[in-house]
């Protein structure tokens, strides 16, 4: 039974209080800027390669998140014409430790007992990567000149289930490489549409269907009289047609 605190969900940079360093690390070019499209605060994560800049939660390997929520959605945007890589450590049931990557600079789908590679394309596709991840692979490479911001949803628990037949327990660490721009994280067991508003949740009673919308503080801004799939991208791993 997931933990009282991380219901309905949990704002994960706010909880960890990332901007004070104190329980999270970071290791070269990484820095606050503010972003004209989402009026806020980022973190710019930049590097000639992956791991000389870095973003890493919690701070060292011997301690844990122990995040329960069977998705986690990662807010960020690559950069334009870069790699970026991304490490999650994931614990099973059977407390064995699974990495969980997915990056440009993989060209197609691997995986071993221990580790998931997914290989990452910008703005692939609205909805869900699932099935045909080998057939994007043509499509693999550098993020493209024109990139958005981006609501990246892992399906944690399908994920080790589909791909390793694991149990999926909770979410031990997570490291954000270069490059990309990253807003926020966030765990829960509820899956978010951000095109949704509240008003169209509450008419439609999506919350019996395990559907809500993003929360307030997740939320990327849309102006008036504008689609939010129409100015960011969405993208699922692990959890095609369900």
């Amino acid at each position: 039974v997931p933990a009282v605190w991380q219901r309905p969900y949990l704002n994960v940079f706010k909880h960890f209080r990332v901007e004070e360093w104190k329980r999270s690390a970071r290791e070269g070019d990484v820095t606050t800027v503010t972003d004209a499209r989402l009026k806020g605060t980022v973190y710019r994560i930049r590097g000639s390669l992956p791991t000389s800049s870095y973003l890493q939660l919690p701070r060292t390997g011997t301690q844990s998140l122990g995040l329960v929520g069977r998705y986690l959605y990662l807010l960020f945007k690559p950069m334009p014409h870069k790699h970026f890589t991304v490490h999650l450590d994931v614990a099973t049931e059977e407390k064995q430790v699974i990495r969980i990557s997915f990056s440009t600079l993989f060209r197609e789908f691997k995986s071993t007992a221990t580790w998931l590679q997914f290989p990452f394309v910008c703005g692939a596709t609205k909805g869900s990567l699932g099935d045909d991840l080998s057939a994007r692979h043509a499509l693999a490479g550098a993020a493209p000149g024109a990139v958005r911001w981006t609501c990246l949803v892992l399906d944690l628990h399908s994920i080790l289930s589909l791909y390793l037949s694991r149990c999926y327990s909770h979410l031990k660490s997570i490291k954000l490489c270069s490059n990309l721009l990253v807003k926020n994280l966030c765990t829960s067991d509820l899956l978010f549409d951000p095109g949704l508003t509240f008003s169209e949740a509450r008419r439609g009673d999506l919350a019996s269907r395990g559907l809500a919308p993003m929360p307030r503080e997740m939320a990327f801004p849309v102006p008036r009289g504008q689609k939010w799939h129409d100015l960011y991208d969405y993208i699922r791993y692990g959890s095609a047609g369900s």
